[in-house]
């Protein structure tokens, strides 16, 4: 499995973390957290225990908006970690977690 990673201007990254700093003191994210659902594995681990995942990460060109973060436990965001969607599910399909279909 091959990596892509965008190169960052430091100073475009910075944004994107304000950008989620507001997302995250934000009544939409307090909402989405609300249920203390993780977004991966379906836990209910506690609004407290939920943080704030990029679905596709910044440093793979992925952005501080609505539509790429979502509330995942602390375990499923570690080991996530710079992962795409796509390998993200590959990984899981190769511990047996999630079928093909």
């Amino acid at each position: 499995m091959s990596e892509f990673w965008a190169p960052i201007d430091p100073s475009a990254l910075r944004r994107e973390r304000a950008k989620a700093r507001e997302l995250r003191a934000s009544p939409w994210w307090k909402r989405r957290i609300a249920e203390g659902v993780c977004h991966y594995c379906r836990r209910r681990v506690g609004p407290r225990n939920l943080t704030m995942d990029h679905v596709v990460p910044m440093g793979r060109g992925g952005r501080s908006t609505r539509g790429n973060v979502v509330p995942a436990c602390k375990d499923c965001n570690s080991k996530k970690q710079s992962m795409v969607p796509v390998e993200w599910q590959a990984y899981l399909r190769s511990l047996g977690a999630v079928s093909d279909d």
